[in-house]
């Protein structure tokens, strides 16, 4: 049998990386077994409805590379892919209907009164388990209801007694005693289907063999099981994904203000780094390796070394990863995506290619880039501190006397290239018979104004030009003189 899975998200905003990690699951356990991926876009929670959103899903999956081979712009056969189309159709009506038929639902046509005396208040929260009042009315008393037009639901036919017993591929066996499981809702007063009876439908229609989704949906599972038997239908293999925390072990939320796609990419994270990341929150692959591109996951992805514990969401490690990205990319590429946020900084002519050459490895996302090149637009204010150096073993005075010797020998250098101004300064420390540092680090302080750069001294005033570069090393020696 052909494995086929879906992602079948509600256009409610923008992508929440527990979504993210569901959608790649459920593409890995496919494209794995040679299967089929499916979109399918649940929209019936109207109140939920977000213009714009369903326009992110699919930016979201094509940038992520998660490409369906079904869904509503790819027609394979099942469809229609969307939730509003297919409940347009009347198809779930009929499937709860057939349900009826069998004694496995029925209609209830309970007032919202009647439903709220029925609450009660279980270790402070407050609960409503329908008591089938409903179950009882005679064929006649229904139709005389449906006929006058009061407005009902449709429910499920639970057992009270006994247990249901429903298997995850990761938590295993669940049993729960078959008085706990409430008569759900399968179809809304307004005509919709509910979320959970949709499901099972479309599941089923759309041939889906492995259902991916989050833990939270584990406490409901009983019922999909009762609902797929009231059908006669073959359950499919669940994957229940565990819990996302943030770092102090809560779970992830918007207003952690990295909880979707869309804000790690907007934070300067690269789109595969990110996809690399929420596939470890959760998975483990058998040699612990953490650095895998999208076709080397589908290889290695085995659903059967996911974890059940919480998996927590570390910036810090994210960022280290794609930091490493960073490191892997091509300097065109790079560049073309380092190029606005140099841009941000740096309005004077200079070589920005360079200057993304030389933070590529010193970064881990974007937006650290301004940091380390503010020096290159305006020379900061600094202390003169910064020329003593006990490694380098040199002071204010020292840094003094180097910077007025080599002031000339700049001067008189007509090729400002790095290569060849590290040239005529290793003249100069070679005549003088002192360590390159030595040098080395005054001129550096003077022409950047910082104790951390991306780049040495003869590469900077390569950037910078002659001009400015002796600009600045004037200033220094001005500084010191003065301090």
């Amino acid at each position: 049998m052909k494995v086929r899975t879906r992602y079948a998200p509600s256009p409610t905003g923008r992508m929440h990386v527990g979504n993210l990690r569901t959608a790649l699951y459920a593409y890995l356990i496919a494209k794995h077994e040679g299967g089929d991926f499916l979109l399918r876009i649940e929209d019936t929670d109207q109140e939920r409805y977000v213009e714009g959103a369903v326009e992110i899903i699919y930016r979201t999956l094509e940038k992520t590379g998660l490409i369906h081979d079904e869904g509503p712009d790819k027609d394979g056969g099942v469809g229609p892919y969307v939730q509003s189309e297919r409940q347009a159709s009347g198809i779930y009506l009929e499937y709860a209907k057939k349900l009826i038929e069998r004694g496995e639902a029925y209609y209830c046509f309970c007032t919202q009164e009647r439903l709220e005396s029925l609450k009660q208040t279980v270790n402070g929260e407050e609960i409503m388990t329908y008591d089938k009042h409903c179950l009882s009315l005679s064929k006649e008393e229904i139709e005389a209801n449906l006929k006058a037009g009061i407005p009902y639901v449709i429910r499920q036919n639970n057992p009270t007694e006994g247990t249901t017993t429903f298997h995850d591929e990761i938590y295993g066996d669940i049993t729960v005693d078959n008085s706990e499981l409430d008569d759900m809702v399968l179809i809304k007063s307004d005509g919709y289907p509910t979320y959970n009876f949709a499901n099972v439908v479309d599941d089923h229609l759309m041939g889906i063999t492995h259902v991916v989704r989050g833990n939270e949906y584990l406490s409901s599972s009983p019922k999909y099981n009762r609902l797929y038997e009231a059908f006669g239908w073959d359950v499919p293999v669940y994957v229940h994904c565990p819990l996302i925390t943030n770092e102090e072990h809560k779970k992830l939320s918007k207003r952690s203000g990295h909880s979707s796609y869309e804000d790690l990419i907007d934070q300067g994270f690269l789109s595969e780094a990110v996809v690399n990341y929420v596939a470890l929150l959760g998975w483990s692959p058998e040699d612990n390796r953490e650095i895998f591109t999208l076709e080397e996951m589908v290889r290695e992805f085995d659903y059967h070394r996911m974890s059940k514990s919480p998996a927590v969401f570390d910036m810090t490690k994210l960022k280290w990863m794609n930091g490493e990205y960073m490191k892997a990319m091509d300097s065109d590429q790079f560049y073309e995506m380092a190029e606005p946020y140099l841009k941000k900084v740096i309005t004077k002519n200079l070589d920005l290619k360079k200057i993304a050459s030389m933070v590529k490895t010193r970064i881990e996302v974007f937006p650290d880039i301004a940091e380390h090149i503010d020096f290159f637009q305006e020379l900061p204010e600094y202390d003169v501190a910064m020329y003593t150096h006990k490694k380098m073993k040199t002071n204010g005075e020292t840094s003094l006397a180097t910077l007025k010797e080599v002031l000339p020998i700049l001067e008189a250098q007509e090729d400002f290239g790095n290569d060849a101004l590290y040239e005529a300064l290793s003249g100069y420390v070679a005549d003088k018979g002192i360590k390159t540092g030595f040098v080395m680090w005054p001129i550096r302080t003077a022409v950047s104004g910082k104790q951390m750069t991306p780049a040495g001294a003869t590469e900077i005033m390569e950037v910078l030009g002659k001009e400015e570069s002796l600009r600045r090393i004037r200033k220094g020696i001005d500084m010191l003189e003065e301090a």
